[in-house]
């Protein structure tokens, strides 16, 4: 009986070590089956930002290609209306924009901003020569760098794009240029030379012969009475 029981024991326990070794083969065929889903799901999420990434610089590329195209367009409109701005500045310089030119300036101003167009161009800009055309230069002991001294006629963009540079002159570091000075006048370089004496008639004539001076006008008469009498 008890060789039965033992038998039946030990059946039992095979049983459930068999039992158990074909749940854990289970386990491990579901774990690989997990990790092979999961490197494919780590797969198709990289794709999917991929194709994410590309679209997005594709609609970065058209934005930028579309306001490319629009400032091309701005630009070439705008370019023939810079003469006028530049009118409408040379008289606010000198005074002259006042009453109902003024408001036309203004608003026409305000309607070229609108567009885009922004002016550039100032004394003490750091000197770039994408955005500055230098016509003339100078040395200053006020600057580290070399900057724009003067601006003879302001640039203009639109976004990115450079419409007209500025034209400038520009200072560089160094020392102050000497002022140049006059020449002297030949009249201040004769300043200090002895007056010319008058002439002996004039001096004859000047005198009554007994060293006693006349005045101008009665020596020219006392000429006269001579004539008169020959």
């Amino acid at each position: 009986m008890s060789d039965e029981y033992a038998a039946e024991r030990e059946g039992e326990g095979e049983r459930a070590n068999l039992a158990v070794t074909e749940l854990l083969a289970k386990l491990a065929e579901r774990t690989n089956e997990l990790q092979g889903v999961q490197a494919e799901l780590a797969e198709r999420t990289n794709d999917l930002q991929r194709l994410q990434a590309e679209f997005s610089n594709y609609k970065k590329r058209v934005e930028r290609d579309r306001q490319a195209v629009k400032e091309a367009a701005v630009a070439g409109a705008v370019s023939e209306l810079l003469p006028v701005l530049d009118d409408i500045g040379r008289a606010r310089e000198h005074g002259e924009l006042e009453g109902g030119f003024r408001q036309v300036g203004e608003a026409f101003e305000a309607v070229v901003a609108k567009l885009g167009l922004a002016r550039f161009g100032a004394a003490g800009e750091l000197f770039d020569p994408n955005l500055h055309e230098a016509l003339m230069s100078t040395t200053s002991p006020d600057v580290d760098e070399v900057s724009v001294h003067v601006v003879f006629r302001p640039g203009y963009r639109i976004g990115e794009r450079i419409v007209r540079p500025a034209q400038v002159q520009v200072a560089e570091p160094g020392p102050a240029p000497e002022a140049e000075q006059p020449p002297a006048p030949k009249a201040a370089a004769a300043a200090g030379a002895p007056a010319a004496a008058p002439s002996k008639g004039k001096a004859e004539a000047a005198s009554d012969g007994n060293g006693n001076n006349k005045p101008a006008d009665a020596a020219v008469d006392v000429d006269d009475d001579d004539d008169s009498g020959l």
